[in-house]
């Protein structure tokens, strides 16, 4: 029976180049020899990606918070029990574009949806599953939205939202990884896109066992 494969999350506000530094991982994980399995949130398998296009979209009508919140956790709790945990379970190494973390930062800190609330859809959505290694891109709300508004495709729902939304979110991340240290590792966004894979592999490596 293979050994069980490692869950890395890759966090950050947009803007800070997750997609980036996601394929570097993935490409120097594989180069090692690993299995990896790529994937993100909300969505990942055909069903939770319908729920991301009913998350994102403009849906015409206000959506509640408290509806926003039970989609991702809808989302997640497909993406989870379909991908994530087959792909660990068979010794893959999974390597996601948001996690939980996520919905603590923007849902509870951008929409002030309290962590009481969080906390029992993500037991019941996860069933006990966390990441291993959680890295915490992060950059100035200014620095990351003026690179996220250069992309060619408009912004979705949530990214459309204000400077002080964002700034919400990044204060509840640095807020989740003051508190779990080992797990959620923060690296400055703002150095050089070689310089941020670098960092980044040293704490894959370290979790891989890599000298």
């Amino acid at each position: 029976m293979s050994a069980r494969g490692k869950f890395i999350t890759v966090e950050g506000i947009e803007g800070v180049g997750k997609s980036t530094q996601l394929a570097r991982i993935a490409a120097r994980l594989t180069a090692a020899g690993r299995e990896v399995v790529v994937t993100r949130e909300p969505g990942g398998t055909p069903l939770a990606e319908r729920i991301r296009a009913l998350v994102l979209a403009d849906a015409g009508e206000a959506v509640p918070a408290a509806a926003e919140l039970l989609l991702m956790f809808a989302s997640r709790a497909v993406h989870t029990e379909n991908l994530v945990r087959p792909a660990l379970e068979r010794g893959a190494w999974v390597v996601c574009d948001r996690y939980t973390d996520a919905t603590y930062a923007y849902q509870g800190g951008g929409r002030g949806v309290p962590d009481a609330d969080i906390a029992p859809l993500a037991r019941l959505a996860q069933r006990g599953l966390m990441p291993d290694l959680t890295l915490l891109l992060d950059a100035p709300v200014a620095f990351a939205l003026r690179r996220a508004h250069s992309r060619a495709e408009g912004p979705d729902r949530i990214e459309a939202e204000t400077d002080a939304f964002f700034e919400r979110v990044r204060a509840s991340y640095l807020r989740l990884a003051a508190a779990e240290p080992t797990r959620i590792r923060r690296i400055d966004a703002t150095a050089s896109v070689d310089a941020v894979a670098e960092a980044v592999w040293g704490h894959v490596a370290a979790l891989a066992g890599f000298k």
